[in-house]
């Protein structure tokens, strides 16, 4: 495509430091609209891949584009401190003044990204720089706390300790010796001074200031740049698009797709057209073209219909449907009262006990799909309803259509201090197999509060609610809608630290489901086939591989292995050649929630013309009934025979507390 690609530019910050960013041009002279996406994923080898996919594209449409690797990251100076920190977001808006004073552009830039690029440009759009005139936010959320990879409802996600592990990896590679003559004293401050993330994270249970910094729900009347916000049912980020829809003054639009956590032009579900989506956004508020984007519907989604899950990916059933306003007129809420087994218009009686083994949650497939290779997904949930407590529609008469979030309320004691409960929702087939629709787990000593949660009474009722993950879902007839009750989901979700038992006090018990009734559709504005793009002809030196599998041992130990080798490549620009591969062990007890243990090992390798360099990183959680247990490990080599550079280890013990 004609477009001109600079691959490594400076980017100088005000107090000296430089960003690492490349550059794509436009033909001609320009000045042009800019788009910017910013890090931490190194532009020169770890998304250089996927950006010959978009920011190409978009530069052929007459936009300057820019992958900018945040400070400590990639190529560029300076050291990393966490996750959007305000070092982060302050480098982010001197970037973004940089671009609109340069004299190739416009003055007006727009931010795309999907997982942190997405979360970032939501929170510099928060700040409201000057330059920053609209965003496409991708797999992003709106609350850190609420709805990213380390809690939700106040239990700790098992995936913010292999994230911690995976930033561990990450944050330990070199820069790019043919751009930083200094990269050996950098790589070992580097490697010496890697933030701990997976326990600096835990030190923070609580939805406290931490977790606020860069929640944009804070304020929503903040954001002043129109937002498209895009995600798939497949991706845990699946709230942030309503919620943005339903909350932000200027012109905001959600659109949810069956996609998993990739763009969705790249997605093994069903590939769709994202570059019109971005160009059609960005056309509007950069190049201030009149195309109607703002009239587009305010939510368009993805219906999905009953398709026979597996842990593979697999063609999804559905189709589009859209609502020009949201919260719509045409979802009302349902009041579906708990009784045994089922269901009743009116409130039941009496108790139900749940408890559950602690291995429960198996087929609930891998936190964030889209970050594996594959054997990512939700499958048959037969297994795990097997083991909760589930309460069963009759056979439905007519289709049953859901959007949006459905709310849970309960009346319960538990037996222990600290307990949590996960509710599912599924799609059963008259052939009996389960589809999960939606879930969410809660932290029973949160009931009342995220911010001051208190140890639980064993006896004393207490009253709940659970907002599900948001939907789009229709039933057919002739199927069953299934709430499933657990109180355990491993590995999503790491355990309490004793086997509790809930007691449902039923007459407070009661589901209400958000049901769509439109009397006619609306054009739904969908996006059609992924169009062709351009991929980066990188030579494979190594082909990608996977595998999954989990058994049972001899003291009956759950145990579930995946590895992930991501391949060998040599990159045909600048002749980097980076390879990859990951281990993952999750092991469990049914009758032990303190069994619960997780190991990674990580290895990266570097070559170039005689240059070689290693990392090996290992990491492990496990816990008793009072604190979690934090261990890890880097060795890093140099060279063919792997002389080794720097070997240092790391142990944080961490009180549980409530978790």
């Amino acid at each position: 495509m004609p477009a001109a690609s600079t691959l490594h530019h400076w980017i100088p910050m005000p107090d000296g430091r430089r960003l690492a960013a490349r550059l794509w041009m436009p033909e001609g002279t320009g000045p042009f609209p800019a788009i910017l996406e910013y890090l931490p994923y190194r532009k020169r080898d770890g998304t250089a891949a996927r950006d010959e996919t978009t920011h190409r594209v978009f530069a052929a449409e007459s936009y300057a584009c820019l992958r900018v690797d945040i400070a400590g990251t990639g190529d560029s100076d300076g050291a990393f401190d966490d996750e959007y920190s305000e070092q982060e977001l302050r480098d982010g808006e001197a970037v973004l003044a940089w671009i609109a004073a340069q004299s190739w552009c416009t003055g007006r830039v727009g931010m795309i990204g999907i997982s942190w690029g997405g979360f970032n440009g939501l929170q510099l759009a928060f700040r409201q720089p000057e330059a920053l005139k609209a965003v496409v936010t991708v797999a992003s959320a709106v609350d850190r706390y609420a709805d990213d990879i380390h809690f939700m409802g106040g239990c700790l996600v098992g995936d913010n300790a292999n994230w911690g592990a995976h930033m561990f990896a990450y944050l330990t590679r070199p820069a790019d010796p043919e751009l930083r003559p200094d990269w050996r004293d950098d790589w070992i401050s580097r490697m010496e001074n890697v933030p701990f993330s997976a326990a600096d994270w835990m030190l923070h249970p609580r939805r406290d200031g931490y977790w606020k910094h860069g929640s944009v729900c804070e304020d929503w009347s903040a954001i002043q740049a129109p937002v498209l916000a895009i995600t798939g049912w497949a991706d845990p980020y699946v709230n942030t698009p309503p919620a943005l829809a339903a909350n932000l003054s200027v012109p905001a639009k959600a659109m949810t797709g069956p996609w998993e956590h990739r763009y969705a032009h790249l997605s093994k579900l069903a590939p769709a057209d994202f570059h019109s989506e971005v160009l059609g956004w960005f056309d509007r508020w950069l190049k201030q073209e009149e195309n109607g984007a703002e009239d587009l519907p305010a939510y368009r989604a993805f219906m999905q219909e009953h398709f026979n899950p597996t842990a593979s990916a697999s063609p999804r059933k559905g189709r589009w449907v859209a609502e020009a306003d949201w919260p719509s007129p045409n979802v009302s809420e349902a009041a579906w009262h708990l009784v045994p087994g089922g269901f009743a218009e009116t409130a039941g009686q009496g108790v139900l006990a749940v408890r559950s083994p602690a291995h429960a949650g198996q087929a609930g497939g891998y936190f964030c799909p889209g970050m594996r290779i594959d054997n990512e997904l939700a499958g048959d949930q037969s297994e795990d309803d097997a083991l909760s407590v589930c309460f069963d529609s009759a056979a439905l008469d007519a289709p049953l259509e859901l959007l949006g979030r459905a709310r849970l309320r309960l009346r319960f004691a538990a037996d222990k201090p600290a307990a949590q409960i996960t509710a599912r929702l599924c799609d059963v087939s008259p052939e009996g197999v389960s589809q999960r629709i939606t879930f969410r787990p809660l932290n029973l000593t949160h009931c009342t509060s995220h911010e001051t949660p208190e140890p639980l009474v064993p006896g004393q009722v207490y009253e709940a609610e659970i907002a599900l993950n948001e939907c789009g879902h229709r039933l057919r007839a002739g199927h069953r809608l299934r709430l499933a009750l657990s109180t355990s989901y491993w590995p999503m979700i790491w355990p309490a630290p004793e086997a509790a038992g809930v007691t449902l006090h039923l007459e407070g018990c009661a589901l209400y489901l958000p049901v769509r009734a439109a009397s006619a559709e609306i054009d739904p504005a969908n996006p059609g086939p992924a169009q062709d793009y351009p991929v980066l002809r990188a030579a494979e030196l190594r082909a990608p591989a996977a595998r999954s599998e989990r058994r049972v041992l001899e003291d009956g130990t759950v145990l579930l292995e995946t590895f992930d080798d991501f391949g060998e490549t040599r990159d045909p620009y600048h002749g980097l050649a980076t390879g990859s591969h990951v281990t993952m062990r999750y092991a469990i007890h049914p009758g032990d929630p303190a069994s619960a243990r997780f190991e990674t090992q990580w290895r990266f390798t570097f070559e170039r013309q005689g240059w070689q360099v290693a990392i090996d990183t290992e990491n492990t959680m496990f816990c008793d009934g009072r604190n979690f247990y934090l261990t890890r490990k880097l060795r890093a080599t140099e060279g063919a025979d792997e002389t080794e550079v720097l070997t240092k280890e790391w142990a944080e013990t961490l009180p549980r507390g409530l978790l």
